[in-house]
């Protein structure tokens, strides 16, 4: 997996639709979404590089604000691990080097059907990165999203991780 996808709980299938359409449109002919069980979270596998489909879909949306009416939240992930603190601390190692010097970060945990304690993980990860943390302006964002027993982990820059409500309000302002 390489996209997790938000929706409006009950509105699963029709992301999916929608998202399929999506990626065979950017040139994927073979993409596989998966409903996790969770209600309003999907998953994604795709061919296409993440991070440029992100941005190739938020071009879209700016065209076209009316022709993403389900995915709510696309996040690009650059790697999935175990829900296990040594996991994550050892995943989010070895991608630190997209971190430059002087480049500031943040973490960022989303925690669904988990009792891992996010100031743990944190203190683990925080531990490993000498870079300077910025929580309101940071260059990298390292973002964990942790889904049960399966977390996506990725180094990214804010404009990485796409909302659409948040684009679709910027174009009506």
């Amino acid at each position: 997996m390489n996209l997790i996808v938000t929706c409006a709980r009950h509105l699963e299938a029709e992301t999916e639709e929608e998202l399929i359409d999506i990626l065979k449109e950017f040139g994927d002919s073979a993409p596989k979404v998966h409903m996790t069980n969770m209600s309003g979270i999907l998953t994604a596998e795709t061919k296409l590089e993440p991070i440029e489909t992100i941005r190739r879909i938020r071009d879209m949306l700016l065209d076209e604000p009316w022709s993403i009416r389900y995915c709510l939240r696309i996040i690009p992930i650059q790697k999935f691990t175990e829900s296990e603190i040594s996991q994550i601390e050892e995943t989010v190692k070895n991608l630190s080097g997209q971190i430059f010097e002087g480049e500031t970060y943040r973490i960022s945990i989303r925690k669904r059907n988990s009792g891992l304690s996010s100031q743990e993980i944190i203190s683990k990860i925080a531990n490993n990165i000498k870079n300077e943390v910025s929580l309101e302006f940071p260059d990298k964002v390292i973002m964990i999203e942790i889904l049960g027993d399966k977390t996506g982990i990725s180094i990214l820059k804010k404009s990485d991780v796409l909302s659409t409500e948040k684009i679709k309000r910027s174009i009506s302002e």
